[in-house]
């Protein structure tokens, strides 16, 4: 199983971009996929994400509103499109899947078997 973020860059204040995550190594049908982030000497925190189903997504309270988490089951990708950027946006971002898990995990890093190498994000103010 094998996750690649890629879409990080420098971006300025107010502006968007959009991360593409791509997995392989089986079908990601049936897991649930998330986005947590990094920021230089903090924790890593939880951003968004998505049911296996897309039905239902999650979002962190510093990016509701912003950041829209989404999927494609065919193409075994998903994607955070961030708008309205700030620099407390700025962090490595990292994507993650695990075989469904309970609501109440979603948001939790440990809920996750796999992750991405991640991708930065700068956002210059």
């Amino acid at each position: 199983v094998q996750l690649q973020a890629s879409g990080g860059g420098l971006v300025q204040a107010g502006g968007s971009l959009r991360l593409s995550c791509a997995a392989s190594g089986r079908t990601f049908r049936d897991w649930d996929m998330a986005w947590f982030r990094q920021a230089p000497g903090k924790g890593r925190e939880f951003a968004a994400a998505i049911r296996w189903s897309g039905g239902t997504t999650l979002y962190a309270d510093s990016v509701k509103g912003r950041f829209t988490i989404s999927r494609d089951n065919a193409k075994n990708m998903v994607y955070l499109q961030m708008n309205s950027l700030n620099a407390d946006d700025t962090a490595v971002y990292y994507c993650a899947t695990t075989r469904r898990v309970a609501y109440s995990g979603l948001a939790v890093s440990s809920s996750y078997d796999y992750w991405g190498q991640g991708t930065q994000l700068t956002v210059s103010s």
